[in-house]
């Protein structure tokens, strides 16, 4: 996710603003101390303006 949202210039804190989630959660993903579930994927990739599969490119 922290690739994706890089790529778009975009901060976390636009992100969560965005996905409409706490700026805190979004770190905790990119850190990898929570799991999101298929929801809130789609939910930030809305947000990301990607595909939710990119999420789960492993090519840098």
């Amino acid at each position: 996710m922290r690739r994706l949202r890089q790529e778009k210039s975009v901060s976390q804190e636009e992100l969560a603003h965005r996905a409409q989630v706490n700026r805190n959660y979004v770190g905790m993903l990119e850190r990898e101390e929570y799991a999101a579930t298929v929801d809130m994927l789609e939910k930030l990739a809305d947000a990301l303006d990607v595909d939710p599969n990119e999420f789960l490119r492993t090519d840098t």
